[in-house]
């Protein structure tokens, strides 16, 4: 009779699952998170550091921070659940989350260097009313067809 491997004991893996939490901290210490075994955040700290930091900047580095937490999570959580096999939907989204990669930034202009454009005031004017239905027979209902109107 060929040994089977153990299959680890199922309440003592789901607490470690439960259990498992991945912290990232960025290159300059201004971010550093938490993620559970699902890559959720769970806890964000910055620091001082980010005062003199853009928006973007800030965005950026929170994101990048994130992204590492997450691929950390995701090999542990991989390790933890290797013993089931390594095949399924499940173990393809942890390969998945750790080669994910963020899309870059979308080029906005620094807030310094906007245009000074405002939104357009427009509590002033008054909207474009469409004068109410008249009486609606069944026989008109009928005639106009079929209709597609939206719900909202």
């Amino acid at each position: 009779m060929a040994d089977h491997p153990a299959k680890p004991d199922r309440d003592a893996l789901l607490g470690e699952l439960s259990a498992l939490s991945s912290t990232a901290t960025s290159a300059d210490g201004a971010v550093s998170l938490s993620v559970n075994t699902d890559g959720v955040l769970t806890q964000l700290q910055l620091t001082d550091a980010v005062s003199r930091m853009s928006p973007d900047e800030i965005a950026d580095a929170v994101l990048r921070t994130y992204v590492e937490a997450q691929r950390d999570s995701a090999k542990r959580t991989g390790q933890l659940l290797a013993p089931l096999g390594s095949g399924g939907y499940l173990m393809d989204r942890l390969r998945w989350r750790m080669r994910f990669e963020p899309a870059p930034p979308p080029a906005i202009p620094r807030h310094e260097e906007r245009t000074g454009a405002v939104l357009k005031n427009r509590s002033t004017e008054a909207p474009a009313v469409a004068p109410p239905p008249g009486p609606v027979t069944d026989e008109d209902f009928y005639r106009q067809g079929p209709r597609m109107d939206q719900a909202w």
